[in-house]
């Protein structure tokens, strides 16, 4: 069997086995069901990519086709995916960092009423993910667009019982379908151009230069407005911080592996049209630039540890759209795949944390947590390291190609990002500091219960904690030799034949990049470190904090203004409707034609009363009618 449909069909064969039968299943069986398919998956993957590498049979990739979905005039959409040197890497990461996640989810989710519907979601959101990033045309991605959307609701509000909860499973769902009618109506334009959705029939297309620059800017800022919807940029970005209610294993899901990256991967895949597209460029670069200071701002002075980390994720994504801006999209990518290393293992450090401390996720509730905690404390060290860009670790590497990208397209935006780094070093060491140094303050849960997880939950840490050290070799920069240096670059130069046109800058003018990013690592290091462990200070309640604090703590106040501007007139005018418009016209409506049909009814009632007479009266008087009708006409 093609190994595009084992990729595809194990986890969908997971969610239907689970989902049908995993109520009447043991718990270790339902979780390392799903566990295995998704694992399997990856293995498959890992052939595939292989053959890539080595076999010049499959340098054009592995298509299989299913079927014809739609065959309508001249409207034709295949049921049909394609494994290329961009998707691989995209089924890598998701199939990888979707096993581990699943395989810490069997310990993290062992007490939970719903252990087998949460497998079965987990599972759905992978295949779905999959469909995504294998389809070989749009409606195809579409699909998998729409899919995840759905998933990710489930997730996120899987503890339904909680009010709060479901309104951030809604908000998720609301926000991103505002984000999906702008793909939506970018998949339109390219079809009213081209006359097809096929990656194979468009992409060259685009690429010939033949298409008006004020079409590819309008197809490229609709799909652009469907990324910022999926990938949390301003101004749709306040879904993926709301997304913590979901179980930690989700939020490591979803912001690492896959449906944030999905606005990534769309831009990277469409490479010749926003290549093309200078105006949509730039709007990519000042909303991502925008959304990674914001956020990073937001980030410190939250207190809940995911609320820190999902800042950071809005924050990350943004640089990444900074790189995609800026015409780097080995950059972006890049960084996505180290993100995934790094931002899934901090994802579920917090949730071991939050495992041993009884729930707890405020960060002023813990302290000294390194003592009882050795594994979770050494990997999520390396995840800090790494996000905040120590030397050499993943994050360091990947971070710095962005900053020189930028640098070498715009000196503002150069600066705005490092300004973003150096935050991104503040936030997240007060985060580290305060959790795991100082002394233990949490007078609900004794520090004596406070206990390492078991290992389901740390051998996913610790193969996530190796990824975010070695993560930097898939694109090492130039300076450390042409033989071991920008690997991923030549990786994908097939898929992105346009694009990482940069002029050269001199390794005198890179290492003193370098030294700026290491300066700002260490600045930020030394200041956390001097005032949450030298100083053994804590983070101020929210109500002693300054005013410029409770801007950051209130993060700026932007779901308050949504809330006035958009959510509450709607919610205004949906009870004028109710009270007005539903009640008194359509319910009147409604109402006034059940009033008639009830009378014909009741006339009918009389008349239909089974009495002979009556029958037979009627009888007589149609005969007359119809006699005298004749004799008239």
């Amino acid at each position: 069997m093609n190994s595009i449909a084992l990729i595809l069909g194990l986890p969908i064969a997971g969610f239907l086995i689970n989902g049908l039968f995993g109520k009447s299943l043991p718990k270790s069986v339902v979780g390392w069901l799903g566990t295995f398919a998704v694992l399997a998956s990856f293995v498959i993957a890992l052939g595939v990519f292989n053959d890539l590498r080595l076999n010049p049979d499959f340098q054009n990739g592995l298509n299989f086709k299913l079927y014809t979905f739609l065959n309508v005039g001249n409207f034709h959409v295949d049921f049909a995916f394609s494994l290329d040197r961009l998707s691989v890497m995209m089924t890598l990461i998701i199939t990888g960092i979707g096993s581990l996640i699943h395989l810490y989810s069997i310990a993290y989710m062992h007490e939970d009423e719903g252990f087998y519907k949460f497998f079965a979601y987990l599972n759905l959101f992978i295949f779905n993910m999959l469909i995504l990033v294998l389809g070989s045309n749009f409606m195809m991605l579409f699909f998998g667009w729409e899919g995840v959307g759905l998933c990710s609701y489930l997730l996120i509000g899987f503890w339904y019982k909680n009010a709060e909860y479901g309104k951030a499973a809604r908000k998720a769902f609301v926000m991103n379908r505002i984000g999906d009618l702008g793909l939506l109506m970018g998949l339109f334009l390219i079809f009213h151009q081209y006359q097809s959705l096929d990656y194979n029939i468009v992409l060259p297309k685009i690429a010939d230069g033949s298409t008006s620059v004020y079409m590819l800017t309008a197809i490229s800022m609709c799909l652009f407005v469907g990324a910022m919807g999926k990938s949390a940029q301003i101004p749709l970005y306040t879904w993926l911080p709301d997304a913590m209610a979901g179980p930690t294993p989700v939020s490591a899901l979803i912001h690492a592996a896959t449906m944030v990256t999905a606005g990534v991967y769309l831009i990277v895949r469409c490479e010749a049209l926003f290549y093309l597209s200078p105006i949509t460029n730039n709007v990519i670069m000042w909303v991502g630039l925008a959304t990674s200071l914001l956020a990073a701002f937001i980030g410190l002075k939250q207190n809940d540890i995911k609320k820190v980390l999902a800042y950071s994720t809005v924050s990350q994504l943004g640089l990444m759209f900074v790189a995609i801006g800026c015409g780097a999209y080995t950059a972006a990518m890049f960084h996505l795949a180290t993100h995934a290393f790094f931002k899934a293992l901090l994802f579920l450090g917090s949730g071991s944390v939050i495992h041993a401390m009884h729930h707890e996720q405020d960060i002023r509730q813990m302290g000294g947590l390194k003592a009882k905690m050795p594994i979770t404390y050494i990997t999520f060290l390396i995840g800090t390291l790494a996000i905040t860009g120590f030397p050499f670790l993943s994050g360091f590497f990947s971070k710095d190609e962005i900053l020189i990208a930028a640098f070498e397209h715009n000196k503002i935006v150069y600066i705005l990002a490092v300004l973003s780094a150096t935050v991104t070093g503040l936030y997240m060491f007060r985060m580290f500091f305060t959790t795991f140094h100082g002394t233990y303050r949490n007078h609900h849960h004794s520090f004596e219960k406070v206990h390492e997880s078991p290992w389901q939950m740390s051998v996913p840490l610790m193969v996530l904690a190796v990824l975010s050290v070695l993560g930097g070799l898939l694109n090492l920069p130039k300076y450390l030799g042409e033989g071991v240096s920008h690997k991923l670059a030549h990786w994908l130069a097939p898929i992105l034949p346009m694009a990482e046109n940069h002029s050269e800058i001199s390794h005198s003018t890179e290492f003193a990049l370098l030294g700026v990013a290491v300066t700002v690592f260490i600045i930020a290091f030394l200041y956390t470190r001097f005032k949450y462990v030298s100083r053994n200070a804590v983070p101020e309640s929210d109500e002693k904090t300054p005013y410029l604090g409770k801007l950051l703590v209130n993060k700026f106040y932007v779901d308050e203004i949504y809330d006035t501007i958009i959510v509450k007139p709607l919610e205004m005018c949906s009870q004028i409707v109710d009270s007005f418009v539903d009640s008194k016209i359509i319910g009147g409506f409604v109402s006034g034609i059940s009033s008639v049909l009830l009378k014909i009814s009741n006339l009918n009632k009389r008349i239909q009363n089974g009495n002979i007479e009556y029958y037979l009266t009627f009888m007589v008087i149609a005969l007359a009618l119809f006699l005298g009708f004749n004799l008239l006409f």
